[in-house]
């Protein structure tokens, strides 16, 4: 399916629903089957029949386990034999450290000196060895670079790859799998890896479906890289879903013209105001991230009266020390 190049860079890139499957056949006995979760009272919030698939109780405490343990699973020993290297502010560092113990071989991760010290410590827990760099892309590409160099470590981008895209298409499997005739289904939108692989998987096993995205206000590159038909640079401002300050990449970019049929855009107040409600109603743990993937259902953005729309909560892993919802008033 793919050939690594230069750093960054993958070829020979395209997706399919197969390779889906030929993933999660690949990674099932590793992961967890996450449930699909309902809740009657925020299905008469959003008017519609909400169905969320709880990656905020997978292994590492997110769905990016889905796509690293592929990525890393399908190498060859003589790939694999210098560690696997990887960018990331938290969730794909978290997950490839954990992938590449399994494989018996090191992860050298590069985090932003901003990242959160919660996900900086999930990464040092799981074996990954951290080395910052600055909080842009360009210091993380000259990182990244550099780590690859001295290290022989083969490079596993968070979203720039297609074993990772076709590893996140998986959660989209199962929810179809258990709930066959969804309506829509959305997932955040970040750098696409994710939204990517759910849409192809999506539109591959039911070709009516509706994929939407759903992104912060404040960081809405793939909203307006959608709209003007070239990838925008990223926001500058800043939002509480860390973990979708990413960009689009030509790879994700293209496959997200092609399948995805929204880009809804959220405020920072729908955003922490969905997290309480999932928090509140259905006793669960959603990063901000996950969260931007049901707002716009409960706020009915995109919804209609009676439809069927599956929502992947992306994570789980947030400082609970430092809770965004925290000073929202009782309604």
């Amino acid at each position: 399916m793919t050939a690594q190049g230069s750093v960054g860079q993958v070829v020979d890139a395209a997706v399919t629903l197969g390779h889906i499957r030929e993933a999660h056949a690949r990674i099932a006995a590793r992961i967890h089957r996450t449930p699909v979760f309902t809740s009657m009272s925020l299905d008469e919030i959003a008017g519609a029949q909400l169905f969320f698939k709880c990656e905020n109780l997978q292994k590492t405490g997110s769905f990016k386990i889905r796509g690293a343990t592929n990525a890393v699973f399908s190498l060859s020993d003589e790939e694999a034999k210098n560690g696997v290297a990887a960018p990331s502010s938290g969730n794909h560092a978290a997950a490839m450290a954990q992938a590449a113990r399994w494989r018996g071989v090191p992860a050298y991760i590069v985090m932003p000196s901003n990242s959160s010290p919660a996900k900086k410590e999930a990464v040092r827990f799981y074996g990954g060895q951290i080395t910052e760099c600055e909080p842009n892309i360009a210091s993380r590409e000259a990182v990244v670079a550099e780590v690859v160099r001295r290290t022989g470590a083969h490079l596993v981008h968070p979203y720039n790859d297609a074993r990772v895209i076709a590893g996140q298409g998986t959660a989209a499997v199962e929810l179809l799998e258990e709930i066959p005739n969804l309506d829509m289904v959305i997932t955040p939108a970040s750098g696409g890896g994710l939204l990517s692989g759910t849409s192809i998987a999506a539109k591959g096993m039911r070709p009516e479906i509706r994929v939407i995205g759903g992104e912060p206000l404040n960081a809405d590159d793939a909203y307006r890289s959608l709209k003007s038909g070239k990838i925008e640079d990223a926001a500058t401002a800043e939002t509480m879903a860390d973990g979708l300050r990413a960009t689009l990449c030509p790879l994700t970019f293209s496959i997200l013209r092609e399948n995805v049929d929204e880009i809804c855009r959220v405020s920072e107040d729908e955003i922490a105001r969905s997290m309480l409600m999932l928090w509140e109603r259905m006793k669960i743990v959603v990063e901000a991230s996950g969260a931007v993937a049901a707002a716009p259902a409960l706020f009915r953005k995109i919804s209609k009266p009676g439809k069927r729309i599956g929502i992947i909560l992306s994570g789980g892993n947030l400082d609970l020390r430092n809770l965004p919802f925290a000073a929202i008033p009782p309604r």
